[in-house]
């Protein structure tokens, strides 16, 4: 097992177990946790003392990297200079393309900005001594320089740090004219290019600022701020609101407490058992959201893709600060030229955006990886069980907190920053694998090679400390290897290839469908963990990947929800679907002896005025259990009278012409075209059957029988007929046929909804007009019997007109068998004024 020292992050010591063993606990950088076990405690202590103090390193130069020696020696030895400035900007067309741009020897020797390279470009309209004057103006003299040139058009992307503008609202001049001459550079007089001008050149250039607009603000406490857009006329200012290196710091903490928490669950699980668990996973994904990681990692996306379309799409320019420069403006600036550069998706590409985004300009990889760990990361559970008494322990306690308190300064710098820039790097990879010449692999090798210390390219804050050093012997770069040796090498290239990529892709000249000249937009919410570098499954962090399905187009009529293709579709098939409802939605019953609450006449009245005013009789009263007549039958049987009043029907028809006319939008208008030439088509199919079944005369059987709703079927006529036929039974006839009725319509006359203001006795699917009422139809009288005070209020229902209380009464008893139907196709015929011993029979079921 091969371990660097500073791939070490923590180690415990943990106190002595009850079979005796002393367990050292490592954790690494790569998010791997392993245990070791000593019989003895004295060897426990050996080890971790022995570990901290060669991990926790005194000077850079006591890490590994200055003392590795390939063996054998590398085929290449070029690493240190794969990153030429003039060959890069060459590439680029500094000085060929355009001549708005020059090359500057003012910090030649690193005086002017420590932190910058050597090799700066700036516009050529712009002499040193106004870089001299605008450098006081920028923090740590980080001014605006030159970071890429786009192929396609002449727009740039610079970068720079923070204006120091203070509470006093400094300014500077020589500031203002650098960046006026920085996004006026299309058409500089000293350059190439046309004196036209271009779209959207000089309106949507854009001061990109990484903060958050607080933090950016805040800032101005500290003699530093934001830009004052009054000073900068050609521009517009952006916040992208990433957070600062503290926070990217924790989030990541929780990633990695979620991840020993579940290492430290699954090892007790399997301590506890004997045979080891495999498979079982215990890591807790609300955790891993609540980090807060990805979400990070999508802001920066989501900044990517504004500067690569304003440069490539809008033809403009982007000037890009954080505070100092180095930390979010690294990962702006070269994530934005991986999507617009197709040669930075390559192998030797990639290394050379690494070399000038991060290395050269200026990126603390010393302080951000803490490549010199700190005592604050051993921790010894066991410093305050001394055996000395209590003095003692005081001691080590008191030891341990200065020790902490000590290394705090140099552990709050350590931030993961180019760790996320990989992560980002990889969602882009994720999404357009064919587009990068290099794999996974590549990106979890340098990963590792970040933090193992074994070549000196990550190791140093600057350029200078990597070119000079300390003036102490030769300089890093001679006495280290580079890591690009080492990925250069012939073994490791040909595992980094990615077999699919197709350069091809990135021609800019294909017009074939689909291309993009090159330039990736990736989606910013597409953003899953890395599963691969933190050892886990990408169930097991991401979880199961439900692929999102395009909703089909329906074709045809759909009868039962499992033909549905969009239900079956939209639905997993672990999931079952809901069953089909054995009535249309329009018809669905409610309890009996409880009011449609969906149907009350206030809410009606407030949605439709126009219909409240309508006279349709009565709140709805239900009547299910109301004895009627003599009969001995507790169901209400009683036939709805044909005679009504012509304001009654005017009424109806004035309701149905407001839904007609689109007042408001029935349930029928809710139901989908399918539905509705399903519906149709079973009409047709009743229509048919109901035709021969009329056609043919059955008597009606003297006494009932078990068969006797079969029977009765025979009754009915075509959906078309408005009036139903009446049988005049003989009144020694012992049984009255029941009621059949549409099984398709609701009929609620009592209260407006929806489904009930169409005409009673109209059939909503049928075309054919309702025939006039029969003349000379006596209406019937009221029941004889008293109102039964269990049943509803009396006063709800008790008309002053004795006519409309029998319709309104009879209309109400229709209600309650809406399951047989509301379109009385066949109906009784008026019941004998003297008493009668006949039973009524609604279900045929063969009553006594």
């Amino acid at each position: 097992m091969w371990v660097p020292y500073p791939l070490i992050s923590l180690v415990t010591r943990l106190p002595q177990t009850l079979q005796g063993q002393c367990p050292v606990t490592f954790h690494c950088r790569t998010f791997e946790t392993f245990s070791l076990e000593f019989l003895s405690e004295s060897d426990a202590v050996d080890v971790f003392e022995s570990v901290k103090e060669l991990t926790v390193a005194p000077s850079v130069h006591q890490l590994y990297a200055f003392f590795y020696t390939p063996n054998p020696p590398f085929p290449t030895q070029s690493g240190w200079s794969i990153y030429s400035p003039r060959e890069e900007f060459g590439r680029m067309g500094v000085g060929t393309r355009t001549k708005a741009w020059r090359f500057t020897d003012i910090n030649k020797d690193y005086s002017f900005c420590p932190t910058y390279p050597a090799k700066l470009l700036v516009p050529t309209r712009i002499s040193d001594t106004t870089l001299q004057y605008a450098g006081k103006y920028r923090s740590k003299c980080r001014i605006p320089v030159l970071s890429y040139l786009h192929w396609s058009n002449f727009a740039t992307i610079t970068r720079s740090s923070q204006p120091m503008v203070g509470l006093t609202q400094n300014r500077s001049i020589q500031d203002e004219k650098l960046i006026e001459t920085v996004f006026q550079s299309h058409f500089s007089p000293d350059s190439r290019v046309s004196n036209a001008v271009i779209y959207g050149a000089t309106t949507t250039n854009l001061i990109i600022d990484a903060r958050p607009t607080t933090n950016a603000v805040a800032n101005t406490a500290k003699g530093a701020g934001t830009e004052n857009m009054d000073h900068y006329k050609e521009a517009k200012k952006v916040y992208l609101g990433i957070d600062h290196i503290h926070a990217m710091r924790e989030s990541l903490g929780k990633v990695v407490d979620a991840l020993r928490e579940a290492d430290a669950l699954i090892a007790s699980i399997n301590h506890d058992l004997s045979d080891q668990v495999t498979g079982v996973s215990v890591l807790d994904r609300g955790a891993l959201r609540r980090s807060g990681w990805l979400r990070h990692i999508s802001i920066i996306l989501e900044g990517t893709i504004l500067i690569t379309r304003n440069v490539h799409v809008n033809s403009s320019h982007v000037l890009i600060h954080c505070s100092d420069g180095w930390d979010r403006t690294s990962q702006l600036s070269s994530l934005s030229q991986l999507c617009l550069d197709p040669f930075y998706r390559t192998i030797k590409g990639f290394e050379i955006l690494i070399e000038k985004d991060w290395l050269s300009y200026g990126h603390k990889f010393l302080d951000r990886c803490g490549h010199l760990s700190s005592d604050k990361f051993f921790v010894s559970n066991t410093e305050t069980n001394s055996n000395g008494g209590s003095a003692d322990a005081a001691q080590a306690f008191l030891a341990s907190m200065q020790n902490r308190f000590a290394s705090q300064n140099h552990v709050k710098e350590t931030s993961p920053v180019f760790h996320q820039f990989l992560e980002t790097v990889r969602q882009i990879q994720r999404q357009f694998p064919q587009r990068f010449e290099f794999n996974e692999r590549f990106l979890h090798q340098l990963y590792y090679h970040l933090y193992s210390c074994q070549f000196g390219t990550f190791l140093f804050n600057s350029e200078r400390d990597r070119r000079l050093g300390d003036g102490n012997g030769a300089p890093p770069s001679e006495r280290t290897v580079s890591v690009w040796d080492f990925f250069n090498s012939p073994s490791e290239m040909k595992q980094n290839l990615y077999e699919l990529y197709d350069p091809l892709l990135d021609d800019p000249a294909s017009r074939v469908p689909g291309a993009d000249m090159g330039v990736l937009f990736p989606n910013p919410k597409d953003v899953r963990f890395w599963h691969e570098l933190y050892g886990r499954t990408d169930e097991e962090m991401n979880g199961r990947h439900m692929p999102v399905f395009v909703r089909p187009e329906v074709v045809g009529p759909v009868e039962t929800a499992e033909d549905d293709p969009v239900n079956r579709v939209a639905t997993p098939s672990s999931v079952p679907l809901p069953p089909s409802p054995s009535i249309p939605p329009s018809t669905q019953t409610f309890p009996r002896n409880v009011a449609n609450p969906l149907l009350e006449t206030s809410d009606l009245s407030s949605s439709a005025p126009e219909l409240a005013s309508l006279n349709l009789g009565s709140p709805s009263v239900v009547e299910s259990f109301r004895p009627f007549s003599s009969g001995s039958s507790n169901f209400s049987m009683k036939p709805t009278s044909s005679a009504t009043s012509d304001s009654s029907s005017r009424s109806l028809a004035k309701a149905q012409d407001f839904f007609a006319g689109g007042g408001v939008k029935s349930v029928w208008g809710k139901l989908s075209s399918n539905a509705s030439a399903a519906f149709s088509a079973v009409q047709g199919a009743y229509d048919g059957v109901a035709k021969d079944l009329s056609s043919r005369s059955s008597p009606v059987s003297p006494s009932p029988s078990k068969t006797e709703e079969l029977s009765a079927r025979t009754n009915l006529t075509s959906w078309g007929e408005e009036e139903a036929r009446t049988i005049a039974p003989s009144r020694t006839s012992s049984f009255n046929p029941p009621s059949i009725r549409n099984p398709w319509a609701t009929l609620n006359s009592s209260k407006p909804s929806a489904s009930s203001v169409f005409s009673p006795y109209d059939n909503p699917w049928s075309s054919s007009q309702p025939q006039a009422p029969v003349s000379g139809e006596e209406p019937k009288p009221p029941s004889p019997l008293p109102i039964d005070p269990t049943v509803s209020d009396p006063s709800l229902r008790a008309p002053a007109n004795p006519i409309a209380r029998s319709n309104s009464s009879a209309s109400r008893r229709a209600d309650n068998f809406t399951d047989i139907g509301s379109n009385s196709n066949s109906e009784l015929s008026t019941p004998s004024q003297e008493p009668s011993s006949t039973s009524s029979d609604p279900l045929g079921v063969g009553f006594t």
